[in-house]
């Protein structure tokens, strides 16, 4: 027989792993359901001109791309962003203003695999559409920072890092040198990544002189929003100045979101992607314990409009769950891979019918049950409530219903009682060993 593994950079998830997952997936997302981002469904295979047509031919080396019968050049999707680009654009004039939309799903890139790292992976994400306005950066970090506490992490273990691509470009416009703006600030981006000379290097490469690339990434070492005054004196550009007076906003509205405690200044956090616009942050991990970003987000208000759209502000967090989950590990708070049921009904006999259900009326009442299908022994039948995690065994012997009763097992201490079975569970909304004993 022929052993088939799993493609590398692919994971399999087994039922306690994904318990957990899923319990993480389920708390992000309601963190942003409830400031109103409601899910949305998107589909994972796209013409593939999405990115090449911004990034040219040679990403499809990083790109699960292929021709389908069709002969369309299609591709599993590498990001969400101009997914959710397309769509808002397709039915804007439809939609209220703002537009808040969030979804979890897989995306595909090959890359080199690496811990926290693979090539299929899962992201959250949560995007506004249609508001310029500083509450809505402000909103997308509250998100990010109450769906962070909500996993159980500290105020002091999570930070963002928070810039601004405009600043970052009006002040390499400043310089007389013909700098390639873009390339500077993937410089910008990799400074962290790579030695000071390789920096250095990037910089030249983008079109500064050693000495202007030394003086520019001196003016990113301002860390207090007090002291942006020292960028505007530097460089008379009304585009930075406007850049630093809505940083400020940004900042200040953190303040009123109560996220402004996990914000700090760093002109030197860019974001990669040619897209962003305006503020952009990075999420890392306070305390040292995971080395790269977490996860990032900013704003990218001119991508509407490339892609068919009328000019569209936006603004948005794709939390990845493979980082996320290196943090939540290293800082202790990561669920529990088990599995948890509330009920498992044992049958004795020839009770199926009442076990049925009981089972049926507990499951009415939201619990998740099981109960036997494989016709086992009593003792297989604990053995195996006990390996799901089960927190009660309703018993439902010929004995038990000659008394017209069923036991009731509490697993964690062992105890057990007995119930009238024609009042289980009756009008008790989770009936328990100790509602009986």
């Amino acid at each position: 027989m022929t052993t088939y593994e799993h493609l590398k950079g692919f994971r399999d998830f087994y039922a306690p792993e994904m318990a957990a997952r899923r319990e993480v997936i389920d708390t992000v997302e309601g963190v942003a359901e409830r400031y109103g981002f409601r899910e949305i469904g998107t589909p994972r295979l796209e013409r593939a001109a999405m990115w090449t047509d911004k990034s040219g031919d040679e990403i499809v080396d990083e790109l699960y791309a292929f021709e389908d019968h069709g002969g369309r050049h299609v591709t599993l999707t590498p990001e969400l962003t101009p997914t959710v680009a397309r769509m808002y654009a397709a039915k804007s004039q439809e939609l209220s203003k703002p537009v808040k939309w969030v979804s979890t799903r897989p995306f595909w890139r090959y890359e080199a695999v690496q811990q926290g790292r693979f090539r299929e992976f899962y992201q959250t994400n949560v995007d506004i559409f249609g508001s310029s306005d500083p509450s809505a950066d402000a909103e997308v970090l509250a998100v990010a920072a109450d769906a962070l506490t909500a996993l159980g992490l500290d105020a002091d273990d999570f930070e963002f890092r928070v810039s601004h691509r405009d600043i970052l470009g009006s002040l390499l416009r400043s310089f007389d040198a013909d700098v390639d703006v873009e390339d500077a600030i993937r410089a910008v981006d990799k400074s962290e990544k790579v030695s000071e000379n390789e920096y250095l290097d990037l910089l030249a490469d983008a079109g500064l002189g050693y000495d202007e690339a030394r003086e520019f990434d001196d003016l990113l070492g301002v860390t207090d929003p007090a002291n942006l005054d020292e960028l505007t004196e530097f460089a008379d550009s009304a585009a930075l100045d406007d850049a630093v007076e809505n940083l400020r906003a940004v900042l200040a509205a953190a303040d009123d979101f109560g996220v402004g405690e996990h914000c700090d200044l760093s002109l030197r956090t860019a974001r990669g992607l040619d897209y962003y616009t305006g503020t952009v942050f990075e999420c890392f991990d306070s305390k040292g314990r995971v080395s790269r970003s977490v996860f990032g987000g900013g704003r990218y208000d001119d991508l509407i409009e490339q892609f068919g759209g009328q000019p569209t502000p936006a603004v948005g967090v794709a939390p990845g769950h493979s980082t996320l989950h290196l943090l939540l590990e290293e800082a202790g708070v990561y669920p529990d891979e088990e599995l948890a049921t509330d009920y498992y009904v044992l049958q004795v006999g020839d009770t199926r019918g009442v076990a049925a259900r009981v089972a049926r009326d507990l499951r009415a009442k939201g619990h998740v049950v099981e109960t036997d299908v494989s016709d086992r022994s009593f003792g297989a039948q604990m053995g195996y409530a006990d390996s799901i995690n089960a927190e009660t065994v309703v018993i439902v012997g010929e004995q038990d219903l000659a008394n017209d009763e069923v036991t009731l097992k509490d697993m964690a201490s062992g105890d057990q009682t007995t119930a009238p079975v024609d009042d289980f569970p009756g009008d008790r909304d989770r009936p328990t060993y100790g509602d009986y004993a």
